[in-house]
């Protein structure tokens, strides 16, 4: 895992914008979330088995999310890498693999060796850079 100085963290919107805006980025809403917390998750790379994400974490400050006027504060964000699985699992679920009935494996490591660290380091760091500075321009025209 790679934690990234941004501009990002502190910033806070309301849920609703900051997800529209998220799409214009690629982000989108992690599939595993809670209603006080979640990621917005960039796929910034995908070779084989391994994906390395853009990771932006946030938390709800007032509301629940996935309701459009949850009020939201982002977190650090980072790069991670997964490593997962090609092939069919050889365990007890291997038949509800087979028939898509399990689609989702465990990854074989969820904070994978990322090589060439600073590259996505500093393409993680100028999206999270670019998205805070139109987070920030939303909030501006809202309070005006």
């Amino acid at each position: 895992m790679i934690e990234l100085e941004t501009e990002l963290q502190g910033k806070r919107a309301f849920f609703g914008e900051a997800r529209k805006l998220a799409k214009k980025f690629g982000l989108s809403k992690c599939a595993s979330w809670e209603y006080d917390g979640a990621f917005f998750d960039a796929t910034m790379h995908r070779e084989g088995g391994e994906t390395i994400y853009l990771r932006i974490p946030f938390h709800v400050l007032e509301g629940m999310l996935d309701r459009n006027d949850a009020f939201i504060e982002f977190g650090k964000p980072f790069v991670i890498k997964h490593v997962v699985h090609l092939g069919l699992d050889k365990d007890e679920n291997s038949l509800l693999a087979a028939t898509g009935i399990n689609q989702f494996q465990e990854p074989l490591d969820k904070d994978g060796y990322i090589r060439e660290k600073s590259k996505w380091e500093e393409i993680g760091e100028d999206v999270s850079n670019e998205f805070a500075r139109e987070i920030a321009a939303i909030r501006d025209r809202s309070i005006s």
